[in-house]
């Protein structure tokens, strides 16, 4: 029988390499405390040795866990996943997230939390007493839960908070949503749209309040009312679709809508069919997120292009930086979002 191959430990390396344990995790671990040549030492023994940093080997140089977790909306992300549309933040947030972890040694891992249930302070004391994370990254609505902020911050654990601004401790991070309604706005007004509806997001969303302010201040701008305007959604498609009704049923319909989100702008595009609009030419639609499903409508969507991965991978960076003890803004960190065109808009059609 073959006999069982010995796994290489870090005190294989320490002995290969004639080193202290120490040392070998201090070069694991990446620490700035270690002379040019002893690194190169070391790192020729674990590729020599096939060895493989264990999370126990890294611990050994301080209590880092090594883990980033990320809490993120269990209703919502469990109705994405079953409906299986095309909605893509959690793959967006792996991307960026998972890479730029892998990149410093870290792992990161994602819990599912209802912000919402009377259980949520025992259910996140759980999952922090069993994965023991360094930091934490909070996506909406999570990041405006003063119950969740404050845990974290009693436990001294570092966090990001995505999507939100309101005063207290972690790193805010926004993708501009104001701005990027917008720039949603200012282009339907640049075409010669004067009613321009909006479909909202949910109120506990932090980031709706942010788009229906950027998208009022583009209209006053330009001298435009909004009364009428306006119709509340949940991010959901039925949402949508009874936002988009209650707009075009108005006395003096719009011209154009902004939906909140591509799920709800969908929505609008089915009921504008059933009424038999052509959209663009008879109404023009611009959505936020651009997940792939509003790639492949006909027409095409325009749609704002969220920077996911972009500020998950910032979240990240600015958690292991303070981890290391190094300079962190303090202000917000804003990584911008963009329009991007399609066929959906056009000059409105005049009577």
């Amino acid at each position: 029988m073959a006999r069982r191959r010995q796994s290489v430990t870090i005190k294989h390396v320490a002995a290969d390499a004639g080193v202290s344990l120490q040392t070998v995790s201090r070069v694991i671990n990446k620490e700035p405390n270690v002379r040019p040549e002893m690194m190169l030492r070391v790192q020729e023994s674990i590729t020599r040795l096939g060895y493989v940093p264990s999370i126990a080997a890294q611990r050994m140089g301080g209590s880092r866990s090594y883990i980033i977790l990320s809490l993120n909306d269990r209703d919502r992300t469990i109705a994405d996943w079953r409906e299986r549309q095309g909605a893509d933040w959690v793959g967006q947030m792996l991307l960026g997230g998972m890479l730029t972890c892998a990149e410093h040694g870290y792992r990161l891992i994602i819990e599912l939390v209802d912000t919402h249930s009377d259980h949520i302070e025992r259910e996140l004391l759980g999952a922090i007493a069993a994965l023991q994370p360094d930091g934490v990254i909070l996506t909406p609505p999570h990041s405006a839960n003063p119950l969740i902020t404050e845990l974290l911050a009693e436990h001294r654990i570092s966090f990001a908070r995505i999507g939100s601004l309101k005063p207290g401790p972690g790193f805010a991070l926004t993708m501009d949503d104001e701005r990027a309604a917008r720039l949603a706005t200012e282009h339907l007004l640049d075409l010669g749209h004067e009613r321009i509806g909006f479909i909202a997001g949910p109120a506990d969303y932090e980031l709706s309040g942010w788009r229906v302010d950027g998208w009022r201040q583009a209209m006053a701008t330009a001298g435009y009312a909004t009364a009428g305007l306006l119709a509340q959604g949940d991010f959901g498609y039925e949402s949508g679709r009874d936002a988009a009704v209650a707009l075009l049923d108005a006395v003096a319909p719009p011209s154009a809508i902004i939906a909140s989100n591509d799920r709800m702008a969908l929505a609008a595009l089915d009921v504008a069919r059933t009424r038999g609009l052509d959209v663009p030419a008879d109404l023009s639609l611009i959505s936020f997120d651009d997940t792939p499903m509003v790639h492949f409508t006909h027409p095409p969507l325009a749609a704002i292009a969220q920077p996911i991965a972009e500020v998950t991978a910032r979240a990240v960076e600015l958690i292991i930086a303070d981890q290391m003890g190094r300079e962190t803004p303090d202000g917000p960190t804003i990584v911008p979002a963009s329009l991007v065109l399609r066929q959906s808009t056009a000059p409105p059609r005049r009577s």
